[in-house]
This record gives C-alpha cells, structure tokens and sequence, in this order.
C-alpha cells in the first residue's frame, strides 16, 4: 500500500469497460453501505454502452484509476473531455463566450460529472479501508492527477459538478488554484414521518389545505398511480416512459441524450435501485417519473407526459416520490434542479456545490471574483426562501 505520493499512479481509461465493476464500487461505496446508484459501475456502463455519453454525443470518456505499485485500484474518478456546455446544470455559458471574446478556446474541457444528472455525491472516490491518512494522500492524488491530465491534453479547464460539500471544502483547502461555486436546489427532508398526513401535519394549515386539494383533484380525475421497481418493470413501460421523455425535451428545446437502449440496459443491470412511478388513467399510463433509489435518498431525475393536466407533475414527482420515501424509510428526496414551487410543497432550499480549476491566470481570477458575487447571492436567496416555508412557525404561532 503506498506510503508517499510518489507510489500513486494515474491512469485515463477511454471507458468504464476498462475499470473492473468491483474495484469502482469498492471506491463508489458511501459511507451508508454500499455505492449510490448514480455513482455505480452499472449506470456509467449503461451511459456508454447505450450510446447515450459517448464521443458521439461530446461525451469522451477518460475516466480516472488510481493504483499503487503493485496495480491494485485504490481510487476512481468519472471524467469526459466536453466539446460542448449541455447536459451539465452547472451552466458556464457565459464563462465560454468570455474566454472566447478574449481570444481564448473554451472547448474542449475536461468535465467530472454524472452525464446528464444534477444529482449531488462523491465525485473523487477513494476506497475507503485505506488508513485515514492514506485516504487523504489518494484523494490528493486523484485530483492533482486530473489537473496533470487536463494540462496535459492542453485543455481550458476542469470542472467537477455536483460534488459533496466535503470534497469541495477539501479541494479549496489545497490552496492550488480550485473555485468553488454554489447552487441551488431542493431537498425534501424525512424527519421520521409514518405517512404522508404525518408529513402534512407539520405545515402550516393554509398550506396543508393546498396540497390535499392539489392530491384531491387529480385523483378526482380518475388518474391512479403505481410505483414500479424491480421485477415489475417491463419493455412496455420504458417504451411508454420514453415517449413521455421525447415529448418533454420537445417542450424545452433540448437535446435528447438518453437513448431508448439506455433504460433496457438500467433495467436489466439495476432494477431494484429504480422507481418509475406510472400515471395511468382508464388502463392507460399517461405520465411517469423516473428515480433511483439510494441507501438513503431517493434522487428525481426525468418525467414527461403525453397530456396536460392541472397537478399531474406535482403528484407524479413530487407527492408520490415523498409517499415513496416514506415507506422505505428514506431520509431525503432530491428532486432535481431548479423549482422554487418545490418549497410550497415541502422541498427545502439546499446548497450544491462544484470545483473549477482554470489554468489561465488571468480568467481564473475573474471566474474566482464571479463565483464569490454569485455564491453571495445564492446563500442570501437560500436564505430569504427559508422565509417561504410552508411549515408552522412555532415562535408566531403561524397556523
């Protein structure tokens, strides 16, 4: 087992199929027991495999292995070089037109991230039976390793998205050049709840008064709901869900990335880590929701529909994901990004966070002066949203 930094050693793999499934786990595996579904060899494999994150699509793969002498993995990073800003929900947009005004060449970038995902967790991911002081060392040494490798392939920069706040407060403590930027999303947070009325019981009467009208209408509507997993899941309902999916992205002038072949490839790899929650009216499913479930968190990711109707989204994202969670005994539900209606309906604002390395002095230092006005800005909002809560306010008297 290494014992100074000079026995890491660091590798770019042009595929996940080049990582053996056990060792990336081994490192992915959180401290919850086990490896969050986001963040598994499977989901990666599918990504690639499907045609979904690919070279094809400015997706290249060249994820990260750290070995000591002997060969064995101790550490795991995902990484692509980007031709391009989409599929990220970090949006640096702005950044490239900056740095292109300036007679610079933003594209390509190295980017770590879950394709296409705003799902927050580890995105340096070292096993952890290492020693603590080995771990420390291995963590280093990745993310030096990726900063060697994006200055190696002459690229503008490297960005790690979505990363916990532990690895982030642990990057900026490098001191070697790392930014760190905030987001914002959503959480819904389970505080022992027996069902979802034990949930509402803590709002404020207004507010609880509101959802169960929402929950009371759109079932009034004779549209009923099923939470499909595991076995349950067949063919039918992803050629179903992915119509939905199509006619969503349609409706936002996006690109669809994910292939068809890449929900056949997550049900048959990891069906038991899926809830597609099925809207369904008169024997027809009609909308549906697709999440993964975690050791402790159930992560939101896409929905669609063939037809409006009024509280369909809410009830098929966020309702049924929170009755979901409940009975599994799950702590968190993160639904995705963006959503400020989320926090009427119980979602909490929480902070997300990335890490920026630019090797351009110049645009790092202007980056660094954004991200600290911005940041600014997103803790005041975070804060003022706090006020929006629809839960009781004990010390008023709030009801």
């Amino acid at each position: 087992m290494p014992s100074a930094k000079g026995d890491w050693r660091i590798t770019l793999n042009d595929s996940i199929n080049a990582i053996p499934a056990d060792d990336w786990n081994r490192c992915a595996a959180t401290p919850h027991g086990g490896v969050a579904p986001l963040q598994s060899h499977a989901l990666f494999k599918a990504m690639e495999d499907s045609g979904s994150a690919t070279i094809g699509t400015g997706w290249m793969p060249r994820h990260l292995t750290l070995t000591d002498g002997t060969g064995h993995i101790h550490g795991v990073m995902p990484l692509y070089i980007k031709a391009h800003s989409y599929g990220e929900y970090v949006f640096d947009h702005a950044w490239a037109n900056a740095f292109e005004r300036a007679g610079g060449q933003y594209y390509p970038k190295a980017q770590s991230a879950v394709p296409f995902s705003p799902v927050t967790g580890q995105r340096i991911m070292v096993d952890s039976a290492l020693p603590d002081a080995a771990l420390s060392e291995a963590f280093s040494a990745l993310a030096n390793g990726a900063i060697d490798a994006a200055k190696a392939m002459k690229l503008s920069s490297l960005h790690i998205t979505f990363l916990n706040q532990i690895e982030a407060e642990k990057l900026a403590a490098e001191n070697n050049g790392w930014i760190t930027r905030h987001g914002l999303q959503f959480h819904w947070h389970n505080q022992s709840f027996e069902n979802f009325d034990d949930f509402l019981g803590l709002m404020a009467s207004r507010k609880r008064k509101s959802i169960r009208r929402e929950r009371r209408e759109i079932h009034a509507q004779g549209v009923t709901f099923q939470h499909l997993t595991g076995d349950d899941l067949k063919p039918h309902h992803w050629d179903q869900f992915y119509q939905f999916y199509l006619a969503t992205i349609d409706k936002k002038w996006g690109g669809a990335y994910l292939t068809r072949e890449f929900f056949d490839q997550i049900s048959q790899t990891m069906p038991h880590r899926i809830l597609l929650v099925a809207a369904e009216h008169d024997g027809k499913m009609i909308a549906a929701a697709l999440n993964f479930i975690g050791a402790n968190t159930l992560y939101g990711r896409n929905w669609g529909c063939l037809e409006e109707r009024p509280f369909l989204h809410f009830e098929t994202c966020y309702y049924q994901a929170i009755d979901f969670a409940i009975s599994r005994g799950l702590k968190t539900v993160e639904a995705g990004a963006q959503g400020l209606h989320k926090v009427q309906r119980g979602y909490a604002p929480s902070l997300t966070y990335s890490s920026h390395y630019i090797p351009n002095p110049q645009f790092s230092d202007a980056i660094r002066a954004f991200t600290r006005q911005e940041s600014a800005q997103i803790n005041h909002e975070a804060e003022t949203l706090q006020g929006w809560s629809p839960y009781r306010q004990e010390k008023t008297g709030q009801e």
